[in-house]
């Protein structure tokens, strides 16, 4: 290989992702004009297409190198050398530790995910004392209530990029100061004054304006979701001032914000001091830079096995029949491998299980589905491993294990987020703890289907609890379409005999589903079944599903909120804004949080 090559292969991998990056914020730059056209189908198309655009950048700059050398890349050794000459680009580029990120992705596809030692990778950053460059245009901007806070909040909804007009401005300055005055007290609200981001956080049918609120006792997150009427007219639809509020925002399991961020060091260090909760990897995960928030977590995880002397065991919960899940009994993650045999009843691939995984990263996830990071040849140490652990791996999923010695390497994974499975939480809870999750629960359910998603296997199992108290869906591989589905009531029976057979007396097709039949499993609790009939007793009936699968054929998308519905002003405040127009379905209300 000619010497002096090296320097060119490393323009031409920094040259491909500012061409990614340069698109990724082509594409962003576009949600005020979806959000202000109410084309919230283009919203969907353009986060599909935005997590797309990274791994074909790195497949178009993986072609570019075998061109460039002729096929000759893969030669470990060269690459080494194009590391070298790649890190002394870094110290004057802007987003060094998205590129460093992007380096990594490109080594990988050449070399299939093999060879990965912190030598050849950036496994950990080249420059880790830099956060990032001087901002040439502040993130944010301050406003004091010099003259009242009526005069203040005017001056932040009148400084907007947004061109539409306000339904009732004044309306809406009034609630937002009297849930201020509300949650900080009437003394206290003058010595206090706001940050605002300059630019808005778009998501789902929302537009939010992401602030700080400094008061005397310490810094709040000050957020308001701005969202259109039908009539094209905009209205804030409440206010956030808690840091658990905020966290709940900013989820794992919510789809990513589009906000234009040329530094993202820069805003992830900003957005710090109002998401304390929250690691460097969600946060750049929730603004939408995903590839490097898998690196930035990979590097936390690496952090913390360093720190301990824990071992991996499996994951508490009710065995699964398609996965195999692990983790270290201190770590918020845990680690999921597709088993090589599946149970008898799960009729499907491991190829069939990747894309309903693929499927979820993609779509929206409506705060109910657990954001995943998908990793392949993952390394452990046999001595960090539980024996029982590793007999089990070695039951379940021997084909996807190479024994390299004092080492085993996973050929596929997927990490996620720990919660508390739901049927343990359920055992453990009493009272109103009770009845909230199930609340929650059904929430989930229907919030899944409004986004066009069933969930398959809706067992309490599937479904965990965050240190929020919600619970999010986190089992997929029997996960699809609600369009998909052929949601059937069950036929009288012919005969008595009939409801006491063990087959069914009527036909049953694929795609086939019975809503009565969840009462079964659902229900079969005394301490559950009475509190799921009250609060979530349409989900039995095919007409409330087949209702929900209408509206979606008929191109309708659902308000998704991110707080309860309590919290909206419209509930609060309201006697002078029309009825929310909320989809209720024929028996009863459509619960949202």
């Amino acid at each position: 290989m000619p010497r002096g090559l090296e320097l060119l292969i490393a323009q031409t991998i920094l040259q491909g992702f500012d061409a990614q990056y340069g698109r990724f914020l082509e594409v962003t730059s576009g949600a005020q004009q979806r959000f202000e056209q109410a084309d919230w189908h283009a919203v969907q198309q353009a986060m599909k297409s935005r997590i797309h655009l990274y791994d074909h950048h790195v497949g178009l700059v993986v072609e570019q190198l075998r061109c460039i050398t002729d096929g000759k890349s893969t030669d470990a050794d060269f690459l080494l050398r194009v590391k070298e000459h790649y890190t002394r680009l870094l110290p004057d580029y802007p987003r060094f530790e998205i590129a460093e990120s992007f380096f990594n992705s490109v080594y990988c596809r050449l070399f299939d995910h093999r060879s990965l030692t912190p030598e050849r990778l950036f496994i950990f950053s080249s420059q880790p004392e830099r956060r990032f460059r001087t901002i040439p245009r502040p993130l944010a901007k301050d406003f004091f209530p010099d003259h009242g806070w009526e005069t203040l909040l005017m001056r932040i909804l009148s400084d907007l990029p947004l061109r539409l007009p306000w339904q009732n401005k004044s309306r809406d300055i009034r609630y937002i100061i009297a849930h201020l005055t509300e949650t900080l007290g009437e003394d206290a609200l003058p010595r206090c004054h706001v940050q605002v981001a300059n630019e808005l956080f778009y998501r789902n049918k929302a537009a939010w304006l992401v602030g700080k609120l400094t008061t005397p006792d310490g810094t709040l997150p000050f957020l308001l979701p701005i969202h259109r009427t039908d009539e094209g007219e905009l209205f804030v639809d409440t206010c956030l001032t808690t840091t658990a509020e905020a966290s709940i925002v900013f989820g794992f399991a919510r789809s990513y914000f589009m906000v234009y961020a040329p530094l993202p060091a820069a805003l992830v260090e900003w957005l710090r001091e109002i998401l304390p909760g929250k690691t460097t990897a969600e946060l750049y995960m929730a603004i939408g830079c995903q590839k490097h928030a898998k690196t930035e977590s990979y590097r936390e995880y690496l952090c913390y096995l360093a720190e301990s002397d824990e071992k991996f065991i499996e994951a508490p919960g009710i065995r699964g029949m398609v996965m195999l899940v692990f983790t270290l009994p201190g770590f918020d993650r845990v680690f999921k491998i597709i088993k090589d045999k599946f149970a008898p009843q799960k009729e499907m691939s491991a190829a069939h299980v990747r894309a309903c995984y693929q499927l979820v990263k993609e779509h929206d996830r409506v705060g109910r589905m657990a954001d995943t990071q998908e990793f392949e040849n993952f390394v452990l140490d046999k001595r960090q491993i539980d024996p029982a652990l590793m007999a089990l791996l070695r039951q379940e999923a021997p084909e996807k294990i190479t024994d390299l010695g004092e080492h085993i390497v996973i050929r596929h994974l997927y990490i996620e987020r720990r919660m508390v499975p739901l049927n343990i939480w359920l055992e453990q809870v009493e009272g109103q703890q009770l009845r909230d999750a199930i609340e929650e629960y059904g929430n989930a359910i229907r919030q899944l289907a409004a986004a066009n998603i069933f969930p398959g296997d809706m067992l309490f199992k599937n479904f965990g609890v965050t240190r929020h108290g919600r619970v999010v869906f986190y089992d997929y591989d029997e996960i699809c379409y609600m369009t998909e589905v052929n949601f059937r009531d069950i036929p009288p029976a012919r005969y008595p005999e009939d409801e006491l057979a063990s087959e069914p007396w009527y036909s049953v097709s694929p795609g086939d589903v019975f809503p009565e039949e969840f009462r079964h499993w659902l229900c079969a609790d005394p301490r559950i079944g009475p509190l799921f009939e009250e609060m979530h007793a349409d989900l039995f009936r095919a007409d409330y599903w087949r209702a929900l699968q209408t509206r979606i054929k008929e191109g309708h998308v659902e308000d998704v909120y991110a707080y309860r519905r309590r919290q909206r002003f419209s509930v609060r405040y309201e006697t002078d804004r029309r009825p929310d127009k909320a989809f209720a379905p024929p028996s009863g209300n459509v619960r949202r949080d």
